[in-house]
Formats: structure tokens, C-alpha cells, sequence
């Protein structure tokens, strides 16, 4: 599913829906929200597919409970009431949501698994590593494990983000010199063969807003992945 074509949500990219939540493995390339421009966005396909899943008339409420950046695929979840934005935002801030990602790395990392810690303010378009003391910074923190050399020498990584900070995933992996594939703007040698860059969010973890109990959204990597899988 490429975002030059997708023209509305096919069913196997819902990975999950009730009244309260809706999960979608979003495409590289795609827009999370709307941006104010004509350019296509997840929130406003998935807006479409409540409306002729459930027939609802007049506007849809969905709103992203979190974001990922155009260029990167996989689980991005939507509250469909006001209670249940609320109730996930709490989750969000007393950082009981587990958000899990792979990458392609264009080198070896340091060592086969550790903890990340960076401060980060933003750039042009892009988050900057500086320093503790910058009141303009605030710290970045994930924990990554190597998984195995992928047939095209590139590394396979799992990553917990611990914050959520812009950018910072593509950021922190740069700052150690393992930028993900494709990524550029952080120094990759090449670009990705496939929309997008090498990213993607593969599995969430939340509590349902409702009934309580913990939920995990899984999302298949993109098809351009299925030979390091």
C-alpha cells in the first residue's frame, strides 16, 4: 500500500476496532494528520471507513492518540470518543503505553543491545543533538537490541521508545552512526528502495479505555521487509 494510490483503508490494514479505539498499520509516505494542504492523510481515511463501516451519518470523531512521521510505517491508534482521547492521553503521560519499533540500520550499532540517552531541541525540520544544560533541549531516551544482520548487510534492530520526543528514533541512531536506511536527512548513504525509510512501528501496548485491560496492536512490516522478517 503505497500513499501515491491509497485512496482508502483496506481490511487488513485495520488492526483493531470497537466503539472507543481504532488501531491502522499506516503506509510510509502517508500523513498522519491533515497538514492543511492537499495532500491525503490516515485521519482522513480512516474518518472515511468509520463512516461506510458503521453508517454514520455527519461528521466522524477520530483523533490520533499519537503520531508517526510521514516517512515511517505501522501501528497508529485513534480515539473515536472524547472520553476515550482523555483517557488515553492520561496513559500517554503517566507513560503506561509501550510503543515498540524495528529498523534497518546501515551499520552495526556499538554493542548488541543498551540505552540510548541524548537531549534533543528541534532544528530545521529535524531534531538536534545538544547538550544537558540547554534549557531549549529535553532528554531522549530508548532502549534497542540488535536482532540479526539482514540479507542486504543492513542491521534489523528492536527498539522501545521510552520517550517520545520529535524525530528521535531517526535522531538518536544517527548520533551513534547507525542511520536508518534510506533516512538522508540524518545521514544515510542511500535512499530506501521503498517510500519512506526504514522505520516502522510494530507493536503498541495500551490499556483499553474502557474496560481496563491491556491491549497489544501488532502491525506486519511493509511487503519491501519480507526477506529480513
Amino acid at each position: 500500500m503505497e500513499s501515491g494510490i491509497v485512496q482508502s483503508l483496506t481490511k487488513e490494514a485495520i488492526l483493531y476496532a470497537d466503539n472507543h479505539l481504532l488501531a491502522v498499520n499506516k503506509p510510509a509516505g502517508l500523513l498522519t494528520q491533515p497538514s492543511g494542504t492537499d495532500r491525503v492523510s490516515l485521519e482522513e481515511l480512516a474518518k472515511r471507513w468509520v463512516k461506510e463501516q458503521y453508517g454514520k451519518p455527519g461528521n466522524v470523531f477520530l483523533e490520533a492518540v499519537h503520531r508517526i512521521d510521514h516517512e515511517v510505517s505501522g501501528v497508529v491508534l485513534f480515539a473515536r470518543t472524547s472520553k476515550a482521547l482523555s483517557r488515553m492521553n492520561e496513559q500517554v503521560r503517566a507513560h503506561t503505553v509501550r510503543k515498540i519499533y524495528q529498523a534497518l540500520l546501515e551499520e552495526r550499532p556499538p554493542s548488541d543491545e543498551g540505552e540510548l540517552i541524548h537531549f534533543l531541541k528541534h532544528g530545521s525540520h529535524r531534531a538536534e543533538v545538544s547538550c544537558a544544560d540547554d534549557s531549549a533541549a529535553k532528554e531522549a531516551r530508548l532502549r534497542y537490541r540488535v536482532l540479526r544482520p539482514s540479507n542486504g548487510g543492513r542491521w534489523l534492530v528492536e527498539i522501545e521508545l521510552l520517550t517520545g520526543r520529535y524525530h528521535q528514533i531517526r535522531a538518536q541512531c544517527a548520533a551513534i552512526g547507525t542511520p536508518i536506511w534510506g533516512d538522508v536527512k540524518y545521514g544515510a548513504k542511500k535512499r530506501y528502495d521503498f517510500e519512506g525509510i526504514a522505520l516502522h512501528h510494530r507493536c503498541l501496548e495500551v490499556n483499553h479505555p474502557v474496560r481496563g485491560e491491556r491491549l497489544t496492536f501488532g502491525a506486519p512490516p511493509p511487503a519491501g521487509w519480507g526477506d529480513v522478517f
